[in-house]
């Protein structure tokens, strides 16, 4: 992916939109301004799917610019998250990197409409700004509502958890377009992912390989300072020669026993 993206950019790079996230915010800031004057207007953007097939063509694009939900609290609140998020990753990527990964998002996000036939809006594509950057830099630290001091990696599991819980109650359309809706960051990090589960994999079979090479415990008389025959008794530190056996008599696990029963066990 990223040997690709380098290809793209030094042919498209000119292209470009910088600052993209501070386009797509100040437009749903007008749209939910407007919305307030004029409730009808955000009918005129929505991705309607027969609205598209009867040529109004701009709705595959206007749909981006729609707020989510219709509380003043709410709208800032997303507005400000989705620049914020977005800017850090604008940062992080460069704008021609950014855009790709918005315009798979939106492509990504109308095939979903077409093939459940119920548009999904927005929110997914913005939701994916968030699990990206919390992938690139899972340790940032935020203070959430400007209080909680939180590590970004566990808003992002938070929010995936939500997610999870929206898709199993909802039927399978809707299913569909939530998965493939966020298919820009499996494009990007579905690679990143699967490496880090083959690592989790080696990791735990490391482990379990260095367990079964470490060398059995001693006997607890062992430990204690002396050794005895586990048969008669008899004590090392009564000058009787105590040997260590493990042979298939004794279960292959080491058993300390006297001289006489080590040679006649």
């Amino acid at each position: 992916m990223e040997r690709l993206l380098a290809r793209l950019e030094r042919r498209l790079g000119k292209f470009a939109i910088p600052n993209l996230t501070h386009f797509i915010v100040g437009g749903m800031a007008i749209v939910f301004v407007l919305t307030m004057f004029r409730p009808e207007f955000a009918s005129l953007l929505t991705l309607d799917l027969g609205a598209v097939e009867r040529g109004e063509v701009w709705r595959l694009v206007t749909y981006l610019f729609i707020p989510p939900g219709s509380s003043t609290f709410w709208v800032l609140i997303s507005l400000y998250w989705t620049w914020w998020i977005g800017s850090l990753l604008d940062t992080e990527w460069g704008a021609f990197k950014f855009n790709v990964y918005y315009l798979l998002g939106m492509v990504a996000t109308t095939c979903a409409a077409f093939i459940s036939g119920r548009a999904v809006g927005n929110s997914y594509i913005n939701l994916s700004l968030t699990f990206a950057f919390a992938t690139l830099a899972p340790n940032y630290e935020i203070y959430l509502y400007f209080i909680l001091r939180v590590k970004l990696k566990w808003v992002a599991l938070f929010l995936a958890a939500f997610e999870v819980f929206h898709m199993l109650t909802m039927g399978w359309p809707e299913r569909a377009a939530i998965v493939v809706s966020v298919g820009n960051y499996f494009a990007f990090f579905g690679g990143h992912l699967w490496g880090l589960l083959r690592q989790r994999n080696v990791q735990v079979r490391q482990a379990a390989r260095r367990t079964a090479m470490q060398a059995p415990p001693l006997p607890a008389e062992q430990t204690m300072g002396g050794r005895s025959c586990a048969i008669c008794g008899a004590r090392e530190q009564d000058d009787v020669d105590i040997r260590v056996c493990s042979c298939e008599r004794c279960g292959g696990k080491p058993r300390t026993l006297c001289l006489m029963h080590a040679k006649n066990h």
